[in-house]
């Protein structure tokens, strides 16, 4: 099958970089990691340069605008279909996005639209909320507002703190930016989707994934 070009931008430890680049992998799965771009030297960094993916690092320029002007050259020049933000801590200027508008995507840590921005594990114990989740979206001009394209949702325990709660749903998170990239180019690209989550929620009893 023919598979569109990804780019990944990163800031962080690179967990959900990892499982899209296990997923690309697959002959099925419709994306193939082009680019790797990140602003800093993380475990992510390097992690795709071990990996060998094209890994580039873009930091300490003047200002946000240096860096998006230096990212779209990037981008074009590796003939890059869609962006996926996976743990990116830099904010886009409405003009990149509206340059990319419908091709980057993201994943937020908690069940938008509730608590969007920073802290969102704080922010979930601290509402008495009993369950909390993550959302890929659709990047839009205003922060984690673009439409939902799937969503995973987990129980929050009497004694759980922020820590416990990240680290039991990122493994959640993992599968949920794998499916929810999947079913996104497959239903843009108007391409049959024949996989379901119906292995994925067995295996995984424990967690609800709308996708």
């Amino acid at each position: 099958m023919k598979k569109i070009n990804l780019a990944i931008f990163l800031s962080g430890t690179g967990t959900n970089f990892l499982s899209l680049s296990k997923a690309c992998l697959d002959p099925d799965y419709p994306a193939d990691i082009k680019l790797v771009i990140s602003d800093r030297e993380c475990i992510g960094y390097k992690l795709s340069k071990k990996l060998k993916y094209k890994t580039i690092l873009i930091k300490h320029l003047n200002n946000a605008f240096d860096f998006e002007k230096k990212a779209t050259h990037l981008l074009k020049k590796n003939h890059v279909d869609l962006i996926c933000l996976a743990g990116f801590m830099k904010i886009l200027s409405p003009e990149f996005v509206n340059n990319w508008k419908n091709k980057i995507l993201n994943i937020h840590p908690s069940i938008l639209p509730l608590f969007p921005g920073l802290g969102t594990h704080k922010k979930a114990i601290a509402s008495g909320m009993k369950i909390h989740g993550s959302t890929v979206h659709v990047v839009d001009e205003n922060l984690d507002s673009g439409p939902i394209i799937g969503q995973c949702a987990i129980n929050i325990k009497s004694k759980d703190n922020k820590k416990q709660i990240e680290e039991r749903l990122k493994k959640y998170e993992n599968i949920l930016y794998v499916k929810s990239l999947e079913k996104y180019i497959k239903t843009f690209h108007n391409v049959e989707n024949k996989n379901s989550l119906k292995k994925v929620e067995k295996e995984y009893n424990k967690v609800i994934f709308s996708i």
